[in-house]
């Protein structure tokens, strides 16, 4: 710093652009979860719980096959552009639904735009929101973020109770699909109040063979078995719940069932994210991973207690899920970024998402056929064991880096 320079103050986090995009994103994941009774839309069209898994599944392969352009077009335009995007490509999906009167290939292609939409959206801004950010605020800044997604996850569940209280007719269905895409006039608004981020120099083209020479110099590791894990999960609340409900007999007289989960499932998530948000970089984001990834299993076997004479049960599955979700989705969506430098983050948030949608469509698949075969029962024992396996194999592999650190801190300690 030169004679009579000023130091230059770090510009705040928590600006008029991070402001935006967090109301932005309520919006958004309100419409998003709305879609969380989309199950009971295909069922309406006449499909069972097979079926209902497969075609959960299908309609996001679009999304996955989408992710490496969908990461250089972020790098290339910029994530506010593509977030933009997104919001259109979901509003389609959620409103070509009204044209559909029976079950055929146009479900797959409204599911296939839906997700597609929200894999735009979510890919965005993480990579804008991971670039708008200190590098050491990283984590803090997608946690806080995440709030705006808890928000939005007891709005829209509720409103679509709401709309599918009583006999659920074509006509509440296709409020909810006019709602899912009118929703998104607001967000859209908002965004043009986030101020667009600088591109980093050094571009790549957009090709699948650059997107793979990337993602191969920043593999980020075994925290891939992770995330993929958490998409597995997310089948739960996201595909199956509404149905689970259905088929169990749950039936609540204070409050509709969907809504009570998810009430419990976001206010245990805003909890942990708000009274911990500086614990992963105070006793560190993988130790706050593996114990996210516990209590994210813990959750699925506590559906085992849930049943229609004890329906007030459904909270207990809800919070300690909601606590999982809270600790591990920012923690290992920021370890998963960290080897991605600016100029590839989109590239980075891109296959992130990408493998968070290989865990939705494998799980939505094999739950549905455990589901259908042998019952919800061996469906949550089963997700709970992927949980519970991945927590072990990802502790063995970082093992060693904690070794590596107390060894660097006790060569730093001497004299």
């Amino acid at each position: 710093m030169t004679a009579g320079s000023q130091p230059t103050t770090p510009a705040p986090l928590y600006d008029r652009s991070f402001c935006c995009a967090f109301l932005s994103q309520i919006g958004f994941v309100l419409a998003n979860t709305l879609m969380a009774h989309f199950s009971r839309w295909i069922g309406f069209l006449g499909a069972d719980l097979e079926q209902t898994g497969f075609i959960m599944g299908a309609g996001a392969v679009i999304s996955v096959f989408s992710r490496p352009w969908i990461g250089q077009w972020i790098d290339r335009f910029g994530a506010r552009n593509i977030w933009f995007a997104g919001y259109a490509i979901f509003a389609a999906g959620s409103l070509i639904n009204l044209q559909l009167t029976e079950l055929n290939w146009m479900i797959y292609l409204c599911r296939g735009l839906i997700v597609l939409g929200a894999a735009f959206v979510f890919s965005s801004s993480l990579a804008y929101i991971s670039n708008h950010a200190p590098p050491q605020r990283r984590t803090e800044a997608i946690g806080t973020l995440g709030i705006a997604g808890f928000i939005g996850m007891v709005l829209g569940p509720f409103v679509g109770d709401l709309l599918l209280s009583g006999d659920r007719s074509r006509a509440s269905f296709d409020q909810l699909f006019l709602l899912g895409g009118g929703v998104l006039i607001l967000p859209a608004v908002l965004l043009l109040f986030v101020t667009p981020l600088r591109n980093p120099p050094g571009q790549s083209s957009v090709n699948i063979l650059e997107f793979a020479r990337t993602v191969r110099k920043h593999w980020p590791g075994t925290v891939v078995l992770v995330l993929a894990t958490f998409g597995i999960c997310m089948n739960v609340p996201f595909v199956f719940l509404a149905r689970f409900i259905d088929d169990s007999g749950l039936v609540l007289e204070a409050l509709p069932e969907v809504t009570l989960f998810f009430i419990c499932y976001s206010t245990s998530g805003i909890t942990i994210r708000i009274t911990a948000r500086k614990v992963p970089d105070r006793f560190g984001r993988r130790k706050v991973l593996i114990f996210g990834t516990g209590m994210m299993g813990t959750g699925m076997l506590l559906f085992h207690a849930v049943s229609a004479q004890n329906p007030w049960t459904l909270m207990l599955p809800g919070f300690f899920c909601g606590a999982g979700h809270g600790l591990m989705f920012h923690t290992c969506t920021s370890l998963f970024l960290e080897p991605f430098p600016n100029a590839s983050r989109g590239a980075g948030s891109a296959l992130s998402l990408m493998v968070l949608d290989i865990g939705t469509i494998s799980g939505a698949t094999v739950m549905g056929e455990l589901a259908a075969g042998f019952g919800y029962p061996a469906m949550f024992t089963v997700v709970a064991a992927a949980c519970f396996l991945t927590g072990m194999i990802y502790t063995w592999a970082t093992i060693p880096i904690w070794k590596a650190r107390r060894l660097a801190s006790a060569a730093r300690s001497q004299p």
